[in-house]
């Protein structure tokens, strides 16, 4: 990765700069921001919010600290973080249907190359486009290999790194691709099932919240209504 230079650069380690780069790298091709803009704006958007409530609000020498240093956090997290987990999730739901017409392709005789472009040509996702990206890097040179260590810096998932991973080894030892396919096709829907078990189990305490919240309230001012306008009257 060729690196930028940036406003406000003497402020940031260089540690947090890869940081920032790596994380981004991961939002993947489609990543609408690159790490000098981000770390350009989020600088300038936290000094323009602390003057504004600084000078707005009567005791914004108070609040405009405070406000400022969670304004500059949830910027990370809203820019960064929260999307990562979307595109892991995104990705994970998306690997077991790839992986499958990839392992049909491959018992079709083709190799591993050709299989990977006609799944890719027949399935529209972001995993989809990784592996595109990959084989487009081919044409530069690349080898199939380096292209599918270089897209793992791409992918936050380690699910899909240990796949990836499998499939380098499968490559490189000469074993049998396919049956390592469909092991981890088998461990794509164990995790698939344990995931959905784990959303049922918090069915309960989502609606007890819900229930605490809402409904608890209603049923004692149902309650308690009459009483309160009869003290009132």
């Amino acid at each position: 990765m060729t690196k930028k230079t940036f406003l406000f650069q003497s402020i940031y380690r260089e540690k947090t700069v890869q940081k920032i780069e790596k994380e981004i790298e991961l939002l993947g091709t489609d990543a609408k921001i690159d790490a000098s803009t981000f770390l350009n704006l989020r600088v300038i958007t936290t000094v323009l919010l602390f003057l504004l409530i600084l000078y707005t609000m009567n005791l914004g020498y108070v609040f405009a600290p405070i406000i400022s240093v969670i304004y500059y956090y949830l910027f990370h997290y809203f820019c960064i973080t929260s999307p990562l987990k979307k595109r892991t999730k995104r990705l994970e739901k998306d690997a077991l249907y790839f992986f499958e017409i990839l392992t049909l392709t491959l018992e079709s005789g083709r190799n591993l190359e050709n299989s990977l472009e006609v799944t890719c040509l027949n399935i529209d996702s972001d995993l989809s486009k990784e592996f595109r990206k990959a084989l487009f890097e081919m044409k530069f040179g690349k080898t199939l290999m380096e292209a599918l260590n270089d897209m793992k810096k791409r992918i936050p998932s380690e699910t899909i790194h240990n796949i990836l991973l499998n499939i380098t080894q499968t490559d490189v030892f000469g074993s049998n691709i396919i049956e390592t396919m469909y092991h981890q096709i088998d461990f794509l829907r164990e995790r698939r099932s344990l995931m959905i078990k784990g959303e049922i189990n918090k069915i309960p305490t989502k609606i007890s919240i819900i229930s605490v919240l809402f409904v608890v309230p209603l049923i004692l001012l149902l309650i308690l209504g009459p009483l309160l306008l009869n003290f009132i009257a």
